[in-house]
């Protein structure tokens, strides 16, 4: 079995698509998390459902907090966005969105059994990055069997080894902090590949601005962002 990790896609259809057409037809698609929260949310998610049994899903933090709001804190999706997507979904597609697992493990065809979740194993939010100190690392995955675990969450694709395993970052679709734009994700057998969708980003630019979506678009370089999650996690402790 071959795996395409589609992480972070944030309602971003045009990102989606690209990413789409260059997954493999005989790939499975992992959708790691924060799927909706963005200026297509609707039209996003009834893409990715039309594809059935050839989905599988994990829920992310946004994709929680548009079912179960909490204290606004920073790193956390605005409250005020997501107001705007909830109200674009129906009843029905929150409670999908709700009912998701916090991981999914999967047999690939070269890799072995990987261990897919949104940020870390435990826990949707958890801010850890490529620079995080290993201790971090091993107290947030010391309890998984699996030797590969592929995350997501902080936007920023990396590859690193913790002790005995591998810690994968699929990079984010909709919204990646990368020196390039493009839609970010991972090929997973017979071998781990990041891999990058190039797409019109001038058009998708002009499109999000005819959604009214109101939140302004982040950018940043990994650099940039990985340190900002860092801080955010030194905050937070």
């Amino acid at each position: 079995m071959r795996v395409a990790a589609l992480y972070d896609i944030h309602g971003h259809l045009p990102a989606l698509e690209a990413a789409l057409a260059d997954v493999d037809d005989d790939a499975l698609i992992l959708v790691g998390g924060d799927v909706a929260m963005g200026p297509w949310p609707r039209e996003t998610l009834e893409r990715l459902r039309a594809l059935g049994q050839r989905v599988l899903w994990l829920r992310g933090n946004a994709d929680r907090e548009l079912v179960h709001p909490s204290a606004p804190r920073e790193g956390g999706p605005p409250q005020e966005l997501a107001e705007r997507v909830r109200g674009q979904l129906s009843e029905e597609a929150l409670a999908f969105l709700d009912a998701l697992p916090l991981t999914q493990t999967i047999e690939i065809d070269g890799v072995g059994r990987v261990l897919f979740c949104h940020a870390t194993p435990r826990d949707d939010d958890e801010l850890l990055t490529r620079i995080s100190p290993d201790e971090r690392w091993l107290d947030a995955i010391d309890g998984a069997p699996e030797r590969t675990i592929v995350c997501g969450h902080t936007h920023v694709q990396f590859d690193r080894r913790i002790g005995s395993k591998r810690v994968v970052n699929a990079g984010s679709v909709g919204m990646p902090y990368e020196a390039e734009p493009g839609a970010y994700w991972l090929a997973l057998g017979p071998d781990v590949e990041h891999r990058r969708s190039g797409y019109d980003v001038d058009a998708a630019t002009a499109a999000i601005d005819a959604t009214g979506w109101p939140g302004e678009w982040p950018a940043a370089t990994p650099e940039e962002a990985t340190e900002l999650f860092e801080r955010i996690a030194r905050e937070r402790a």
